[in-house]
């Protein structure tokens, strides 16, 4: 049995590795979920109840190595989804059903590779679980590949008073002991050991947890994962969509700019040989010096001038904390005349009189205009509604697009204007 265990254990570690090297987005959120072998009574295949990766052993075992990706994933992706938390009144089993459609396809576009078992169909490619659920039939003939312990209705089992994490403190060995610290007891001898490993399969399905925590969470783990991802080149278009729709209307974009502004400003030590007269000694001293940072406003016409004077005004209030200096500029399919306009940290960021719009959205005519200026920022913040044409290559310096609607952008940091 123990051999047997650590076979499946080391194959489910492969599986996570690839994921971490191949789909890092993916690989990290995985990484949250700590496996437990279960009880094949009530785990057939896998399940996950937000905490933890549940798996039969069996099951496990017949599955090629990318098929255990696809379920690590599937799990994964259910926590980062928070269906956990977005039920409400739906019936459970057609709510498992859609959400199970909504993460395979997901996982489909990424060209993984699911097992036999998995819920696939085309038409809900690009859906979310709550567009899926009403186009179901009322009770689904689909049965989900994995279990949702997500809340205590048909699970028939988990009771009041039971730990909330059962990584420790909850009862693995089906009797309630515990050691005095309220972890589990450790087994004496290898006979023991195999007689708890054989224990914790046994136990029951884990007690309901508490959503809006886990939710927040989540949140965090999802956007940690994508900025990673984003940052190794690794996260595909689809998915970058995907991450963006989420994190949009729950981070406010002023807190986001912030810290992208943040980032971008410069505070480091100089290890450069002191006078003389300092003495021998080189030690490192703090020095700063002014982010460069350069806006562009779309004046297509889609964005209104309080919008843009909202806009700047935000810029204003932060290049002071970032002792930055600001180049304006602004376009709609060609450059504004007049252009660009420059501002120290301590000038006031004010909207030029006699900015003209209206035409068609271009994005080149900025990027060019940077790329002949000869002094690349250290970040461009774009103020759009992202529909027009982009530049066919990703600039060697940051991008941040303020995006006004729903609109994608082929590179950078997308920030939804809420």
């Amino acid at each position: 049995m123990a051999q047997d265990i650590a076979l499946i254990e080391t194959k489910l570690a492969a599986a996570r590795t690839r994921l971490i090297l191949d789909k890092p987005f993916l690989g990290s959120l995985v990484m949250h979920l700590p496996l437990k072998a279960s009880d094949p009574k009530w785990c057939q295949t896998t399940a996950t109840d937000a905490r933890h990766f549940y798996y039969n052993p069996d099951y496990i075992a017949r599955l090629t190595l990318e098929q255990t990706q696809f379920v690590l994933a599937h799990e994964a992706m259910h926590c980062a989804l928070s269906h956990f938390n977005r039920r409400n009144h739906r019936q459970k089993h057609r709510w498992d059903v859609a959400c199970d459609y909504a993460v395979n396809m997901i996982l489909d576009d990424e060209r993984m590779a699911g097992p036999e078992n998995a819920l696939m169909n085309a038409t809900y490619r690009g859906l979310t679980a709550e567009e899926i659920y009403p186009v179901l039939h009322e009770d689904p003939p689909e049965e989900t590949m994995d279990q949702h312990l997500f809340d205590d209705s048909g699970s028939g089992q988990g009771g009041e008073g039971e730990p909330e994490d059962n990584e420790a403190g909850q009862d693995d060995n089906g009797e309630g002991e515990q050691s005095e610290d309220g972890g589990e007891t450790a087994p004496a001898d290898p006979e023991s050991a195999d007689r708890a490993e054989a224990n914790e399969q046994s136990a029951p399905p884990p007690p309901p947890m508490d959503p809006d925590r886990l939710d927040e969470q989540w949140q965090g783990r999802l956007a940690a994962a994508a900025q990673a991802a984003r940052q190794a080149g690794k996260l595909s278009s689809s998915m970058m969509r995907l991450v963006d729709q989420l994190l949009a209307p729950k981070l406010p974009w002023r807190a986001m700019l912030a810290r992208y502004m943040m980032n971008a400003a410069r505070d480091d030590y100089s290890f450069q040989r002191t006078s003389r007269r300092e003495g021998e000694a080189m030690m490192p001293r703090l020095y700063s010096q002014s982010v460069r940072v350069a806006v562009a406003l779309d004046t297509s016409g889609s964005i209104g001038d309080d919008e843009l004077r909202e806009f700047l005004a935000e810029i204003d209030a932060l290049k002071a904390q970032v002792r930055a200096e600001v180049t304006l500029h602004a376009c709609d399919d060609k450059l504004a005349e007049g252009g660009p306009w420059r501002f120290a940290m301590w000038e006031t960021l004010d909207l030029p009189e006699g900015i003209l719009g209206g035409g068609g959205t271009d994005f080149r005519p900025v990027f060019d205009w940077l790329a002949g200026d000869r002094a690349e920022p250290d970040l461009l913040v774009y103020f759009t509604d992202a529909e027009g044409r982009f530049p066919e290559l990703e600039p060697r310096f940051p991008v941040v697009w303020l995006v006004k609607g729903k609109a994608p952008v082929p590179f950078g940091v997308r920030i939804q204007l809420n």
